[in-house]
């Protein structure tokens, strides 16, 4: 596995996939997935995973501003970030996982054009994976600061800025998966997996 892409195709820089790698995307415009009849199975389940992940990290962005506002119980918060902060880590480690040892290599080989892509792909992974680290330590810095309202304010505020801009790395790196694997998805169908 690659290391964390330096240069401006790295996770937190760039604004997209160099167009080179968004060739398929022309003929499999994102409009038209769900009207493709490769859509359903396969396709809308994984688009559905990558839902959760940002529904997740919404519901702990919104919990924290309801902490920081005090309409939150702290226990309440406590109990709420733990369950939701370790399914996303858990769900999105293992979504990787999946991704990096199975579904690239295989779609790699189905579309050796844009094997660039999937390169680019692997390394943010590896670069979320310093971003779920500082995630889990935000989160377990902030409940530990529960117990001090003072602490918790500031340590509330740094979490905050913390999801923000993990959610921008995030949403950057589904919305080019999602660009370059469904086109190839619905062009070769779910079988081509094996």
């Amino acid at each position: 596995m690659a290391e964390p892409t330096p240069g401006p195709d790295a996770l937190d820089l760039r604004k997209g996939l160099p167009d080179a790698l968004k060739v398929l995307l022309a003929d499999y415009p994102r409009e038209a997935w769900a009207a493709d009849p490769g859509f359903h199975g396969l396709v809308s389940f994984w688009l559905d995973r990558h839902q959760m992940f940002r529904r997740l990290l919404g519901m702990m962005q919104a919990d924290t501003v309801a902490l920081r506002s005090r309409d939150i119980d702290p226990r309440q918060f406590s109990q709420r970030l733990s369950r939701l902060g370790g399914t996303f880590v858990q769900e999105l480690h293992g979504h990787h996982q999946i991704e990096d040892h199975h579904y690239f290599p295989v779609l790699m080989q189905k579309e050796p054009a844009i094997a660039r892509g999937f390169e680019i792909l692997d390394s943010d992974h590896h670069a979320l994976d310093g971003h779920l680290d500082g995630f889990v330590k935000g989160a377990n810095g902030l409940i530990a600061a529960l117990a001090d309202p003072i602490a918790t304010g500031s340590a509330a505020a740094r979490f905050d800025t913390d999801l923000s801009r993990f959610e921008t790395f995030l949403d950057r790196h589904l919305t080019d998966e999602e660009d370059l694997i469904v086109p190839i998805l619905l062009r070769h169908g779910e079988r081509s997996l094996g």
